[in-house]
């Protein structure tokens, strides 16, 4: 997995340079455009094809370009193309994945992952986002999962910072306190 992140890294700094180029549109498109693309290669049946020898370069850019399902800019097309000429194609999603995180940062935008012991209702998630982006000084992306294994509380990661304010989490903390 490593590598593919590694392999992924220079075509999604590629992919964000030519949309930040292009203007904030752009960059919106290109996103849109890379998770499309990344979920579609996903599939066991692209996957096949990408792995069949009797496609040629040519047809399995086609194949990219007609199942993106929209009409996608030259500087896109010439991306699917080189992709596929460098045999990289399955690293779609990672490059969707770090397209996403430069142009979050790029926009002041940090992803947070919410885990709850319950399900939060719209104004309890909504003030929790509102004070994370206070404490972090930026706009809270926010995704949330819900975990009954935490007892109570919550548990939030936003980059490598966590807090942890579970039951679980406090308990654990008691433990190791106890043991030492």
């Amino acid at each position: 997995m490593a590598e593919n992140v590694t392999l992924a890294r220079p075509y999604a700094e590629a992919a964000f340079q030519l949309a930040r180029g292009a203007g904030a549109e752009a960059m919106a498109a290109w996103s849109g455009t890379l998770a499309h693309l990344a979920a579609a290669v996903s599939r066991p049946e692209m996957e096949e094809c990408i792995g069949n020898p009797r496609l040629s370069p040519d047809q399995l850019t086609q194949l990219c370009i007609d199942i993106s399902g929209q009409t996608l800019t030259p500087e896109q097309q010439n991306f699917i193309r080189v992709l596929v000429g460098n045999n990289r194609l399955v690293v779609l999603p990672e490059i969707s994945v770090l397209y996403d995180s430069l142009k979050h940062a790029q926009e002041g935008i940090k992803d947070a992952e919410i885990t709850s012991a319950f399900a939060l209702d719209d104004a309890a998630l909504k003030s929790l986002v509102t004070e994370l982006g206070r404490k972090f000084g930026c706009q809270i992306q926010a995704t949330v999962k819900v975990d009954p294994a935490l007892i109570g509380g919550v548990r939030i990661a936003v980059g490598d910072e966590v807090i942890d304010a579970s039951v679980r989490g406090k308990l654990s903390a008691m433990a190791t306190a106890l043991k030492n």
